[in-house]
């Protein structure tokens, strides 16, 4: 069987013997009736906990539109139409909305990287900017002390409503709601403060419900409070197939609810080798965002057992604290042993990777330099067909394969 899965604007491929590939973990089937600009006007329509956003806005009022970076898939040049056509039909004018786009502890974008993500229309007819955080405005700390530092433009809007994709985050549950806004729109010590719960127990990937650092976040909301939300589900080819709008809460829920029905996939028993990929660009531009989904694969590699992690990360490693923290590292277990010491922004992802390292070996198939691939612990490849073939030479011609085309978004459970 020749599999294929993605990597930047392309694709990997191998060919694996039929008999030894335990499943391929796709989404699940899910009636949609309206897909695209559609679903987006249907939702805002039919808000969730919320009145109409035209009954929320008022002409005269500053408005804060904020979604997310390029490092994200949210297509936010099909949403922000239909968005911007209901304000307008509000009576709210152009030069008092703000498009901000959340970068959190991400690069700046381009101008041109800009213009993309919004759309033309968006990017000519609005104010589009990044998130700041070096000009923020403090709104207190929430009951676990974290700090809420807004970036000024948001938090001086009269409304704020968040724009966002519904997929699985590996340690706030999902991201969407709350997420455009906190940590989105903060700094790096705010961030910092919730993340460090990331390895309280609770926070994992598809949990909501006693996540302690969920909680945190959308503590944030009751002291810079968010207006309105319009967040999508996307398909696998990168689809709107599904829109909520309304309450930053039970209308991210409602969402959340539609994804697991989507992307929670069974499967029959773990494997001896896992073959997983962001689904390419925009989410495998560099390791610190490919991470995500060798997070999910986790759940479906035995112990002992090889993930195959298919990347093109052509920009490296993503993250200069990142970098230094897994470099710098003379085995995986100093990485676990300083998370634990000292939570830093930039080295969980680190210590993410190392704890995947305690149970399964990893090879990487990228574009990043060999030499630096295996000295952050890990086998490099420029070819899917070579690590797979090198995968059974270690496990075996019996060895069984679980394939992930969209880790990301895939969680896996027995």
């Amino acid at each position: 069987m020749r599999i294929e899965v993605g990597y930047g604007h392309g694709v990997q491929s191998a060919e694996i013997p039929e008999k030894n590939i335990l499943k391929i973990l796709t989404p699940g089937e899910q009636r949609v009736q309206l897909t695209g600009a559609d679903s987006v006007r249907i939702a805002l329509a039919n808000p969730i906990g919320s009145l109409p956003l035209t009954q929320i806005v008022h002409p005269g009022e500053k408005i804060a539109i904020i979604t997310s970076d390029i490092t994200r898939p949210m297509p936010t040049y099909k949403v922000l139409p239909v968005l911007l056509e209901e304000l307008f039909a509000a009576g709210i004018s152009a030069e008092d909305i703000t498009l901000v786009f959340a970068l959190g502890s991400h690069r700046p974008h381009t101008p041109e990287e800009q213009r993309a993500l919004a759309g033309d229309f968006a990017y000519e007819t609005i104010r589009c900017i990044d998130s700041d955080p070096d000009d923020c405005i403090h709104f207190g700390y929430t009951k676990h002390g974290t700090p809420i530092d807004i970036t000024r433009v948001v938090a001086e809007a009269d409304r704020r409503i968040c724009l966002g994709n519904i997929e699985y985050h590996y340690f706030a549950g999902f991201s969407g709601g709350i997420k455009a806004l906190f940590p989105g729109c903060s700094t790096p010590a705010a961030i910092q403060a919730n993340h460090s719960m990331m390895i309280e127990q609770g926070a994992f990937a598809g949990n909501l419900d006693g996540n302690p650092l969920r909680d945190d976040l959308e503590e944030a909301s009751t002291l810079c409070p968010v207006d309105f939300i319009l967040n999508v589900v996307l398909n696998e080819k990168k689809e709107i197939v599904y829109s909520v709008a309304g309450d930053i809460r039970e209308a991210h829920r409602e969402g959340c609810v539609f994804l697991d029905n989507m992307y929670s996939v069974q499967i029959p028993e773990k494997s001896d080798i896992v073959i997983v990929s962001q689904a390419g660009a925009p989410k495998d531009l560099n390791l610190y965002q490919t991470q995500k989904a060798l997070d999910n694969s986790k759940h479906a590699v035995k112990k002992g057992g090889t993930i195959i992690l298919v990347g093109s990360c052509r920009e490296g490693f993503g993250n200069k604290t990142f970098e230094e923290w897994i470099t710098q590292a003379k085995e995986p277990a100093d990485l676990i042993a300083r998370i634990r010491e000292r939570f830093q922004l930039g080295g969980h992802k680190a210590a993410a990777i190392a704890m995947v390292l305690k149970n399964a070996n990893i090879k990487l198939v990228s574009e990043m330099d060999p030499e630096i691939v295996r000295s952050i612990f890990m086998e490099p490849y420029d070819d899917l067909q070579t690590a797979v073939d090198d995968a059974f030479a270690r496990h075996g011609k019996d060895a069984s394969v679980i394939v992930m085309p969209y880790g990301g978004s895939t969680l896996p459970f027995l």
